[in-house]
């Protein structure tokens, strides 16, 4: 008799316990009171600890010791002792989550060969509360801590590889910048509209204009920008150079015309306005600095090949990447959105059950919000997203459903780009879809020096399918034949690395010219 092809399913086991966080195996194999568990509680100057067996019984009493590089080997000597003291086969040492406080011991525990395991302080305030409600001291804490590692709840960090640790760093500093320009941008608005008001209506986006501020800067009131008329407007900012604005500083000495009264205190209000708006502008250089490196760190990385989906730009790939790490840490696709909460509460008791609640709240918020923000470039930018959303608003959805649909679909297919080693189709790409293409588009956007756009280049090319190679060759082959063809001399700036991009994507080898060949 033949095999059937349909195979049974295996039933999935369900745990009560958190998968990394289940201690059952290790204390059944020596036996509960063999088995210790250190409570570790860190603060900015101190570190409270207490060891006891898994049934709870105190092996060391409640202990302070200094947060020093002293004070850390004090603890674990302490620890070692009461380990070979109590006769304990098994140890773990369960660290409540502190910020960034309890990172020096943590680093020292796991130095010292210990399995450390970290406890949410939501976790220790609930174990803490079933025993001692309405009494919150250090001590009862560490019970918390105790009950919580107990149930499965002090959790196995896992450790990010350097390239990722150091890509999460430079995305959410510049994340911190952006929050921070973003503040001062509101401030500059509500400063520049007291001392000359109603002068952002001439510009159709005044952070892009390269007229708007330099301009309320050197004048700083509506009676100067009439004494200085069009062609001392157009002295101030483009050293005589002023047809192409010609129409918008003929705005703006209109717009002066019929200003309203300004501040009072107008050189006060005015010295305030240069002063926020030069902070800007360094928090300006310090993104654009900040873009390019994390260009050069994504390059190393498999979220590179994000870049051949529209509406993904190397700033979202690498946010993406900081928050979520390596896609081996994921099963499936469902373990990304799992982690970010994209699924509804549910509330069931009985016969009553409603499973289409909101987002739930307990998710990582940082990913959260990495994979939201992907879903509106899609939206906006992606033409097979755009029409899904346009679809789906058509029938009535509403608008946050269609964002989390959309993150949703795009974990499936980052899913698929990330873990395959395969050219990728899907009907989101379009034919001029090239991710070397972005990412070098990207550096000369940022004026990134030619020796780090070869080296990030370079990085990219290692991190895409062999399969995808030629498609990704098109364009520099496209842009080497214009080269031929024109035989241009002269500054070219494609010249540089055109031809090892080429040798690198596989493609047969090219004799350059003199005239082809020129350094930029």
């Amino acid at each position: 008799m033949s095999k059937s092809r349909s195979q049974p399913r295996r039933r999935k086991t369900n745990f009560v316990q958190k998968p990394n966080g289940a201690l059952g195996p290790r204390v059944q194999a020596v036996g509960p009171e063999r088995f210790g568990i250190v409570m570790v509680d860190v603060s900015k100057q101190r570190i409270q600890t207490q060891v006891c067996d898994f049934y709870g019984n105190e092996i060391v009493p409640f202990t302070v010791y200094e947060q020093s590089r002293s004070g850390c080997a004090d603890c674990l000597r302490s620890i070692a002792d009461a380990r070979a003291r109590a006769g304990l086969l098994d140890l773990v040492i369960a660290i409540e989550r502190t910020g960034e406080y309890h990172r020096p011991f943590q680093r020292a525990a796991q130095q010292a060969k210990y399995d450390v395991r970290i406890v949410h302080p939501l976790a220790t305030h609930h174990f803490r509360k079933l025993a001692n409600p309405g009494n919150k001291t250090d001590p009862t804490d560490l019970g918390g801590i105790h009950r919580a590692t107990v149930n499965g709840f002090g959790l196995i960090e896992r450790i990010l590889p350097p390239e990722y640790l150091q890509l999460q760093l430079l995305i959410r500093h510049r994340r911190d910048l952006v929050h921070k320009q973003t503040t001062l941008c509101c401030q500059i608005k509500e400063t520049l509209h007291a001392i000359m008001p109603g002068y952002e209506q001439c510009f159709t986006r005044l952070w892009d204009s390269t007229l708007a501020l330099p301009i309320a800067r050197a004048t700083g009131s509506a009676e100067a920008v009439l004494q200085h008329g069009v062609p001392g407007l157009a002295k101030l900012v483009e050293h005589g150079h002023w047809s192409r604005h010609q129409t918008t500083l003929h705005r703006i000495v209109q717009w002066a015309q019929a200003a309203p009264p300004s501040h009072p205190q107008n050189a006060i209000v005015r010295a305030v306005l240069n002063d926020l708006d030069g902070d800007r502008l360094e928090k300006n250089r310090q993104i654009h600095d900040l873009e390019r490196s994390i260009a050069m760190h994504l390059a190393g990385t498999p979220f590179i090949r994000l870049l051949i989906i529209p509406g993904i730009n190397v700033v979202s790939a690498a946010d993406l990447a900081g928050e979520m790490g390596p896609i081996h840490h994921y099963a499936n696709a469902n373990a990304i959105t799992g982690r970010a909460g994209h699924f509804p509460a549910r509330h069931q008791s009985d016969q009553v059950d409603r499973p289409d609640g909101a987002l739930i709240r307990a998710a990582n918020r940082r990913l959260r919000a990495a994979l939201m923000q992907i879903a509106d470039n899609l939206v906006t930018c992606n033409h097979y997203f755009r029409a899904k959303a346009t679809t789906w608003t058509a029938a009535d959805k509403d608008p946050r459903w269609i964002r989390v649909k959309v993150a949703k679909s795009f974990t499936r297919i980052a899913y698929v780009i990330l873990a395959g080693d395969a050219p990728f189709r899907h009907p989101c790409l379009q034919a001029d879809s090239y991710v070397i293409q972005k990412l070098n588009a990207f550096h000369v956007a940022h004026a990134t020096p030619m020796a780090d756009v070869m080296t990030s280049v370079r990085a990219a090319i290692a991190q895409l399918p062999r399969a995808q190679h030629a498609h990704e060759a098109r364009p520099w082959q496209q842009a080497y034949d214009r080269q031929q063809a024109a035989r241009r001399r002269g500054p070219q700036p494609l010249s540089e690395i055109i031809l090892e991009v080429l040798a690198r994507l596989g493609v047969g080898t090219l004799q350059s010219t003199d005239e082809g060949s020129g350094l930029g």
